[in-house]
């Protein structure tokens, strides 16, 4: 569920909650109205961890520069250059 999703169930759950007075047998509007509140403030909270966490960005590692002695062995058939 993205970020609009949640915001509408915010929103149905406090036109359910606060606007309606609505009465219907064995149903508590006003219940279910709290209940889609919540469950949009939860996905806003994880939506935006998840959103967090994808920004994190990562320093380059530095590159490793191996030292390397410059010696030339000779091998006999090209005098230690070119190998």
């Amino acid at each position: 569920m993205g970020l609009g999703g949640c915001i509408i169930l915010i929103a149905a759950g406090a036109v359910l909650t606060f606007a309606t007075d609505w009465d219907m047998q064995g149903v508590n509007v006003d219940l279910v109205g709290v209940i889609f509140m919540i469950v949009g403030l939860i996905g806003i909270a994880t939506f935006s961890s998840i959103a967090r966490r994808r920004r994190v960005v990562v320093p380059p590692a530095t590159p490793v520069v191996e030292d390397r002695s410059h010696h030339h062995t000779q091998d006999g058939y090209n005098n230690g250059y070119g190998a």
